[in-house]
């Protein structure tokens, strides 16, 4: 990978190992929809006018089937899910949950005829299963099945997105189509933030400057630098950001929230980064694909 895609790649593990932190905090005061609603209000407020000066939203709207679809993987139907399922989930929990993403990436690639499955990933990919499965089975007792629903249901819309920003948006400018996704998502759940908004006055000071941050940082940024990202490494590669994004949120959970480290996420967080590692692991060329070496004759 070279010097420039590894520091989109750390910049990112971080970036977006913090939103799970964010949304836990805005959710004590607001309701999951004003949270992505201010989002996605702030993110477009600040990438919107970029995207008309210079002169990029008129190409990026001649694919707008393809960006709708884009909108509603990676923000439209995530988002909502996320900050319902962290109203009971921890956050370091549903962090680690979604490290399930490049499991659920390799096997669209696979379906889509990019990347084959080898044994070893196809390893890597069962190990991953137990790990979450020791997480489930240690620390979920608890928890309802509809924020895990929720939770799953991202982890499928973050899984193919990026297959679409390579497949039918390379002609995109990342910056224009975040925009552009931004503006939809805003529209979609502005009649029902709208009339929500008396939470924001009785919202506290964390609450509304966890807000202010996830719209800026982690989301104006933060999608700018993952287009960057998928178009220097590649999708599956790019999503190998989730290996490190649990890492960052158990960490910011127990230091900042005082959630419990657990078991089941001792357990099951190297696990499921061992599991990632091996599944999105980059296949060795066939052999069919190598150039032939010919045999000395005797």
């Amino acid at each position: 990978m070279s010097r420039r895609g590894w520091v989109l790649f750390l910049a990112m593990s971080v970036i977006w190992g913090v939103p799970y932190l964010l949304i836990k905090v805005a959710v004590e005061d607001l309701s999951p929809v004003v949270v992505v609603f201010a989002r996605c209000a702030i993110g477009a407020a600040l990438l919107v006018p970029w995207t008309i000066a210079r002169g990029h939203l008129r190409p990026a709207l001649r694919q707008w089937r393809w960006l709708l679809a884009f909108t509603l993987l990676e923000m439209t139907g995530p988002w909502l899910l996320l900050s319902y399922a962290e109203t009971s989930l921890s956050s370091s929990l549903t962090g680690l949950l979604v490290a399930a993403v490049p499991f659920v990436a390799a096997i669209a690639g696979r379906v889509l005829g990019e990347e084959r499955l080898t044994p070893v990933r196809l390893a890597g990919m069962g190990l991953g299963v137990v790990g979450i499965a020791v997480l489930l089975g240690l620390d979920v007792g608890g928890a309802q099945l509809l924020p895990l629903l929720a939770v799953a249901l991202t982890v499928i819309g973050y899984g193919t997105a990026p297959l679409i920003v390579t497949r039918k948006l390379a002609d995109v400018p990342g910056v224009a189509a975040s925009s552009i996704a931004l503006v939809v998502t805003a529209v979609v759940y502005a009649p029902f933030a709208l009339t929500r908004l008396d939470e924001v006055g009785r919202a506290d000071g964390a609450a509304l400057l966890s807000v202010a941050v996830l719209g800026v940082v982690c989301t104006a940024l933060a999608l700018s630098l993952f287009f960057a990202l998928i178009r220097e490494v590649g999708p599956q590669r790019a999503l190998v950001i989730t290996f490190l994004n649990p890492a960052v949120a158990v960490l910011l959970g127990v230091l900042v929230l005082d959630e419990p480290f657990t078991l089941g996420l001792a357990l099951g967080l190297p696990l499921v980064v061992a599991g990632c590692v091996l599944a999105t692991r980059r296949n060795e060329p066939r052999a069919a694909d190598e150039p032939a070496v010919e045999t000395p004759v005797p």
